[in-house]
């Protein structure tokens, strides 16, 4: 797995992000998610706060966003809940970031169904571009993480850039997405050999009518049951 991130000095920490507040556009995104739960259930609202916390981060570094330690008290602050409530929420969820981390987070999945379709190859490519498990590239374009199960595994091996999978991918393909973010380019997320979603290669076999739009076959099926 990969290397532990480097987590900045506290007080150079402190004194960056100490006065975090949230932009005009995130304050009422915030109210918005509050106002979703009742009186007393803050807490709740823990997850898409730190979420929205972290993609502010994330805009105003230029980042794929991280969560400095004043802005988890900030978010503890905001629910009316002690530090540790959310600490252990960040800590448990792989999709925050407790250490800062480049334009493109490239999380690779290296869990048996990818590993066995060929995540060494994928991984293989990240470090002939110059990234390093748990490091971020001196540019500050990558940072690479291997990761457990990312859901994906029928189109094993794949990988996770920022919100975007790419799947399906060998050596060559993952080298190729690679360069297109370097070159600020936004490739196609899914699978990168054009199947649709998770079908077999090659399209579907089956529920063929339900490829281009919602089919109801209670009637076929009324009538064989019949």
């Amino acid at each position: 797995m990969a290397d532990g991130p480097h987590i900045p000095d506290e007080a150079e920490t402190r004194a960056r992000w100490g006065g975090f507040a949230w932009t005009e556009e995130n304050r009422a995104k915030a109210n918005a998610i509050l106002g979703r739960y009742p009186k007393g259930r803050e807490q709740s609202a823990s997850l898409p706060l730190l979420d929205l916390a972290q993609r502010q981060v994330g805009a105003e570094t230029q980042t794929q966003g991280w969560l400095p330690v004043p802005v988890i008290e900030f978010v503890a602050r905001q629910i009316g809940v002690p530090y540790m409530r959310v600490y252990e929420v960040v800590t448990f969820y792989t999709m925050f970031n407790m250490a800062p981390v480049g334009r493109y987070h490239v999380q690779v999945c290296g869990t048996t169904p990818c590993m066995l379709a060929g995540s060494d190859d994928v991984l293989a490519a990240c470090k002939n571009r110059g990234l390093i498990k748990g490091g971020t590239t001196p540019d500050g374009l990558f940072t690479l993480t291997e990761v457990e199960c990312l859901g994906t595994c029928a189109n094993a091996p794949m990988v996770q850039v920022n919100d975007d999978n790419y799947e399906d991918l060998d050596y060559d393909r993952t080298a190729a997405v690679l360069d297109a973010l370097a070159k600020g380019e936004h490739p196609a997320p899914g699978s990168t050999i054009g199947r649709h979603t998770s079908c077999p290669e090659g399209g579907p076999t089956t529920l063929m009518e339900m490829v281009d739009a919602n089919h109801d076959y209670r009637g076929e099926w009324e009538k064989v049951g019949g």
